[in-house]
C-alpha cells in the first residue's frame, strides 16, 4: 500500500469547491440564535432557523464543513447497524418507531432541500445493508430485520448481497441514500447567507454564561449575544452537563480506492465484524467507481492509526483485487452510553442552551434530524421524538449502566492509571524524527514531538479538558487524549475538542 503519512486528505474535502471564506468574528454581535459548530448539526440547525424568521449567526473554530463531516463515509440511513432491537428491548417498540421515523423524516428533509436549491452532491438513491459473515449472528440479524420492520422501515432479512463474498445474512433497508456531504453543505451555507444568516469562520467559542440573553465569548475576548445558544460541536465543548460521563470517543480510519463500475456493490454495507468494515462506492471519473472503505476503531490516544490502515487495505484487496489507494483519512464519533443521540436543552436547568452530540457514527441524518428537532425547540413547535433524544431523559439509568461503567472505567484508568505509572525512560534524545513521546523535563512530563527535519516540538502532556496526559498518534502526526478524545496537533494547537484551549508550550 503507497504510504500516506505526509497526504491524508478527506475525498469530500479535496473535490467539493473551495467554498466562501467566512471572516473571524471580530466585534461583539448580537443575535437571536448562536450555533457554535459548522458541520452538518450546526448549519442544518442554522438553516432551519433562518427560514424560520430568527437571526442566526454561526461560530467556527476552523472551516465549515471541515471536521467530521467533511471525514464521514456520507451514507444517509435510517439503518443504524443493530439498533432497532436494542431499542425496542431497552425502551419499547414505540421509541424505535420514533427513531425511524425521525432517521426517515431527514433523509426526506435533505433529498427536498436539495431539489429545492438544485443542489449537485451526487446524490444517489441506494439500499443499506448490516451483514454478517459468521452463522452465529444470524439470530441476531433476524431479530434486528424484524425489529426495523416493525419500527417502520422498509426492511428485510436476506442472504444475497452485491458483495464480492457470500454472506450468511443481512438485514436490508431500501429507500435510503448517499451523497456529497461537503457540496451539500456548502450549498446550505450559501443559502443560510442569502437568507441573512451570517456564518464566522476561525472564530472558537471558549466561554457560555447561559441567561436571559445568553452570552458566548470567544478566545480573542469578543462577545456574541444571543436570546438562544446551540452547541454542535460534536462533543460538547462545555461540561456543565456532564454529558462527557455518557459519550464515549472511537477513531475510525478510512480508504478509497478507483474499482470498474462493474465491480461495484449495490448499495451501502457494514458489520460490526472484524472491528467495524463498512463500505460503499461513490461517483468517479473514467467508467470508474470509488470505493470507500472504513473499520478498525480504536479510541483515541490508545493506538496509532498506520497499523489500522494497512488492517483495511489488506481486507480491501482481499475482497476487490489490486487496489490504488487514492485517498486515506481517519474520522471520529462519539457513541451514547445507550445508543441514542443527545439532543435538546443542554442540561436540567436550561432555558435557553441547547445540544447536539453523541450521533455514534451517524450524523448526517441524526445532523439533519438534529437540525429540525432543535429549531422545533427554539420556536416553540412541537416535535414527537424530542423526548427521545433529550439529554435530560430520565428512566434510561439501569439500561444505561454497563457501557457507562465501561467508558468510566476506561477514563479512570488513563486518569489515574498514566499518572501513576512510571514513564519509559525514553529521553528527548530517543525521540525518532517524525515520532513523539512523554518524557520528563525539569521535572513536568512533556509531550515532545520531533519533526522530519530534527526540530524539537514541546508542550504540556496535560490535556486542556480535564487534565488526562495524551498519546501521540505518529501516522496522524497528533497528540490525542485517551479520556474524551480531544486532539493537539504537535505545537499543541486544538484540532478537535472538547479542548478549547492549545497545550501550554515547553522548553526541551
Amino acid at each position: 500500500m503507497k504510504n500516506y503519512a505526509d497526504d491524508q486528505q478527506s475525498y469530500w474535502i479535496e473535490t467539493a469547491p473551495p467554498g466562501t471564506l467566512h471572516p473571524p468574528l471580530g466585534s461583539d454581535l448580537t443575535v437571536d440564535v448562536a450555533v457554535v459548530g459548522a458541520g452538518i448539526a450546526g448549519l442544518s440547525t442554522a438553516w432551519e432557523l433562518a427560514r424560520s424568521g430568527r437571526s442566526v449567526a454561526v461560530l467556527e473554530a476552523g472551516r465549515i464543513a471541515t471536521g467530521v463531516t467533511g471525514h464521514t463515509t456520507a451514507k444517509l440511513t435510517a439503518l443504524h447497524t443493530l439498533v432497532y432491537d436494542r431499542l425496542r428491548r431497552t425502551r419499547g417498540a414505540e421509541a424505535a418507531k420514533l427513531y425511524a421515523r425521525s432517521q426517515t423524516e431527514a433523509i426526506r428533509r435533505a433529498a427536498g432541500i436539495i431539489d429545492e436549491l438544485g443542489i449537485d452532491c451526487d446524490w444517489e438513491d441506494t439500499a443499506a445493508f448490516t451483514y454478517a459473515r459468521d452463522p452465529a449472528a444470524v439470530e441476531e440479524l433476524r431479530a434486528e430485520a424484524d425489529a426495523a420492520r416493525e419500527a417502520g422501515l422498509p426492511a428485510a432479512y436476506v442472504t444475497e448481497t452485491d458483495l464480492p463474498f457470500p454472506v450468511a445474512g443481512a438485514v436490508r433497508v431500501m429507500e435510503q441514500a448517499q451523497f456529497h456531504p461537503r457540496k451539500y453543505l456548502l450549498a446550505l451555507a450559501a443559502d443560510l447567507v442569502r437568507q441573512g444568516g451570517l456564518i464566522h469562520e476561525r472564530t472558537r467559542i471558549v466561554g457560555l454564561k447561559e441567561g436571559e440573553p445568553c452570552r458566548l465569548t470567544t478566545e480573542a475576548g469578543v462577545t456574541v449575544t444571543a436570546a438562544d445558544v446551540v452547541v454542535a460541536t460534536h462533543y460538547p465543548i462545555f461540561d456543565r452537563a456532564l454529558l462527557f460521563t455518557r459519550l464515549s470517543p472511537r477513531r475510525e480510519v478510512v480508504l478509497t480506492a478507483p474499482i470498474p463500475s462493474g465491480l461495484a456493490p449495490d448499495g451501502m454495507y457494514i458489520t460490526t465484524e472484524q472491528g467495524t468494515r463498512s463500505l460503499r462506492t461513490a461517483p468517479y471519473k473514467d467508467g470508474q467507481r470509488l470505493l470507500i472503505v472504513t473499520g478498525e476503531h480504536f479510541a483515541p490516544g490508545t493506538a496509532d492509526a498506520g497499523e489500522r490502515f494497512a488492517r483495511v487495505a489488506d481486507w480491501a484487496t482481499e475482497h476487490f483485487g489490486e487496489l490504488t489507494f487514492t485517498h486515506r483519512w481517519a474520522t471520529q464519533d462519539n457513541d451514547s452510553t445507550d445508543s441514542v443521540p443527545l439532543v435538546g436543552p443542554l442540561h436540567a436547568g436550561s432555558r435557553h442552551a441547547y445540544v447536539a452530540a453523541g450521533f455514534g457514527g451517524w450524523g448526517l441524518s441524526g445532523g439533519i434530524m438534529a437540525g429540525r428537532l432543535l429549531s422545533n425547540l427554539i420556536t416553540g413547535q412541537k416535535s414527537p421524538w424530542s423526548g427521545l433524544y433529550d439529554p435530560r431523559r430520565v428512566g434510561t439509568a439501569v439500561r444505561e449502566a454497563p457501557a457507562f461503567l465501561k467508558h468510566q472505567a476506561h477514563v479512570a484508568r488513563h486518569f489515574v492509571g498514566d499518572r501513576l505509572q512510571q514513564l519509559s525512560g525514553t529521553s528527548v534524545d530517543d525521540i525518532a524524527p517524525g515520532d513523539g513521546a512523554i518524557v520528563r523535563v525539569d521535572g513536568h512530563r512533556s509531550a515532545v514531538h520531533r519533526d522530519e527535519d530534527g526540530n524539537l516540538h514541546a508542550v504540556s502532556a496535560r490535556c486542556t479538558h480535564l487534565g488526562c496526559l495524551v498519546a501521540f498518534n505518529r501516522t496522524e502526526r497528533a497528540w490525542e487524549c485517551p479520556c474524551h478524545g480531544s486532539r493537539f496537533d504537535p505545537d499543541g494547537a486544538v484540532l478537535q475538542g472538547p479542548a478549547t484551549q492549545p497545550l501550554e508550550q515547553r522548553d526541551t
